[in-house]
């Protein structure tokens, strides 16, 4: 089975990247999408993320009943931080049926340079890139497995939507409706 891996915090999951992982799985020769939720990006402070199955649950609930996505905790059992190819290395070991992609913004292509071993994931996995504000070149114009995604571009973050939750500004539209309600009654990111 081909197998796209949409890395993020999700923190919160939000529409736009719903949208993305459908879109992606619908679109390509990829079967399914797993979202791997993150739990400590080596280039963001672990102190503004919610608590990890806090952020697991809230995709689970996102994503309900769609057969094509799925919520993945992966990472919480590898070293930290999470590096993605120590991550995609055991995926293969665990699961040597699979075939892997990643599914990135464009921005991360730019800087993919400065990821562990960078050069292993070109030359390993194919990589579907959505657009992203300001990215807009190939910086790997050789690597023929980059493929670029005809995707509107989205500007919806969830940094804006805990700033905004913070401020005590519903969300309500730009999340699903279950994370939405969740978020809500338990008073997620409103401290």
């Amino acid at each position: 089975m081909k197998i796209g891996l949409f890395f993020g915090s999700f923190n919160p999951v939000h529409n736009g990247h719903l949208i993305i992982a459908n879109y992606v799985c619908e679109t390509t020769k990829l079967d399914k999408v797993w979202l791997v939720v993150s739990p400590q990006n080596p280039l963001k402070q672990k102190e503004t993320l919610l608590r990890d199955y806090d952020r697991l649950h809230l995709i689970n609930l996102a994503i309900e009943d769609n057969k094509n996505l799925r919520a993945s905790n992966i990472e919480f059992k590898l070293p930290k931080p999470s590096y993605t190819i120590d991550t995609l290395i055991y995926l293969k070991e665990k699961h040597p049926e699979h075939e892997f992609s990643l599914i990135m913004g464009s921005d991360n292509l730019e800087t993919l340079h400065k990821w562990k071993n960078y050069e292993m994931i070109l030359n390993n996995y194919p990589i579907y890139a959505y657009n992203r504000l300001g990215s807009e070149e190939n910086p790997f114009p050789k690597i023929k497995t980059i493929h670029f995604l005809d995707f509107p571009f989205l500007d919806i973050s969830a940094t804006f939507i805990r700033e905004n939750l913070r401020k005590g500004i519903s969300m309500q539209y730009f999340l699903p409706e279950p994370v939405w309600k969740y978020i809500a009654e338990a008073h997620l990111y409103s401290k």
